[in-house]
């Protein structure tokens, strides 16, 4: 049991890292073709591109793990106070969340 418990650690390790390896190679190669072109932007190395990376999951993704049920728990309360909605309050609800989207529709009169 032990040693099966290992084994899969080894894999996941091993397998982590050739999904990091291959997304920083990636990131470099995009990066070295597109950002000197457009930008002028210098050439960065395979290190510099794995940095890259991990520096924006800090900033952008954050350090926990994926997103998954336990996160959604807003949309659980949401189904939850929903189901406890009677008609006229749903109405009420789905109007307001139209109203809101109103906002980002585009405009039907032509812009002078």
């Amino acid at each position: 049991m032990r040693m099966h418990r290992l084994r899969r650690g080894l894999k996941f390790v091993l397998f982590a890292t050739i999904v990091l390896a291959a997304a920083s190679l990636l990131l470099m190669i995009l990066w070295n073709r597109l950002m000197p072109r457009l930008l002028g932007r210098p050439t960065i190395s395979f290190w510099d591109a794995l940095s890259l990376l991990v520096m924006s999951r800090i900033l952008f993704g954050g350090l926990r793990g994926r997103p998954g049920p336990a996160h959604w728990h807003w949309r659980r309360r949401l189904f939850e106070r929903w189901e406890q909605m009677t008609p006229e309050e749903r109405a009420r609800f789905r109007q307001g969340l139209q109203s809101r989207s109103d906002r980002f529709e585009a405009p039907t009169e032509p812009r002078k």
